[in-house]
């Protein structure tokens, strides 16, 4: 496997064709079966996704569809959240860096459609069999630090399911299904880099994951969301102690108050 950046893209704003950016800075480079991982900032800018915002908290507040935790640190609150699309991260992907003073930047409204798009526009410019993965940063439950991972695809299988394979030692595997598009997000970010000015990195030698922008088995982002209902930890430590009390607190005055009418009703 080897990855590159494409330099030389430059400030992107709204209305910019992307495709035609990056198929500048690639030049004669690209080649059938690579894959394009390509920050979100750069996609938000170019779809208008900057808007005004005298007010971070509450650009994320309506980005929100679900808190899932929440902490207060000296001067505000950090608050992990649900956004509109469907992603669990911190502020709801709202960035306030490299945008101008009063502004924030949204991600983009769909990213898959997004990644679609790009595939599709690139593909009819080099006629090349391409993959787009777009990627953001995020932090991790568990872990320190943060990472790449891609919010929206194309053309690249985003899962490589190993269930029903053996391994080395020929035992079955019953539950191991790789999250190949996060890896190779992850990858593409250690020749990115966060403050080098170089969003977009090609990776060369996993064409086997690549195939059309509508194949089943290559159909967006979306297939690496966990629906919160089979999230072992959709809630924080702190909203899960207050939901748990605030059904026990409920689940007690009920109990009163049946405690109380058979009370009334042996008096009787």
């Amino acid at each position: 496997m080897h990855v590159f950046v494409l330099g030389g893209i430059g400030e992107v704003e709204a209305g910019a064709d992307l495709a035609a950016l990056i198929a500048d800075a690639a030049g004669s480079r690209l080649r059938d079966g690579d894959i394009l991982a390509v920050t979100s900032k750069i996609v938000s800018k170019a779809e208008g996704r900057q808007v005004r915002a005298a007010d971070r908290e509450q650009a994320i507040t309506d980005e929100t569809v679900r808190v899932v935790a929440t902490r207060a640190f000296p001067g505000g609150m950090t608050r992990i959240v649900e956004n509109r699309q469907g992603l669990v991260m911190a502020a709801a992907g709202v960035d306030a860096s490299n945008t101008p003073d009063g502004f924030v930047l949204l991600l983009p409204v769909d990213p898959d459609a997004s990644a679609r798009a790009l595939c599709a526009a690139l593909h009819e410019r080099t006629s090349l069999r391409l993959g787009v993965l777009i990627t953001d940063t995020v932090g991790r439950p568990w872990r320190e630090g943060q990472t790449d991972i891609v919010i929206g695809a194309a053309g690249v299988t985003v899962l490589d399911d190993l269930r029903g394979t053996t391994d080395a030692s020929g035992r079955r595997l019953d539950v191991t299904v790789a999250a190949v598009a996060d890896e190779i997000a992850g990858a593409a970010d250690l020749v990115k880099g966060k403050t080098s000015g170089n969003p977009v990195a090609v990776v060369r030698g996993l064409g086997r994951l690549v195939g059309e922008p509508d194949d089943a088995d290559a159909r967006g982002a979306t297939r690496l969301l966990r629906p919160s209902e089979n999230d072992m930890f959709r809630l924080g430590s702190a909203e899960a102690h207050a939901e748990g009390f605030s059904e026990g607190y409920t689940a007690g005055l009920a109990a009163a108050a049946v405690d109380a009418a058979s009370v009334v009703s042996v008096t009787e």
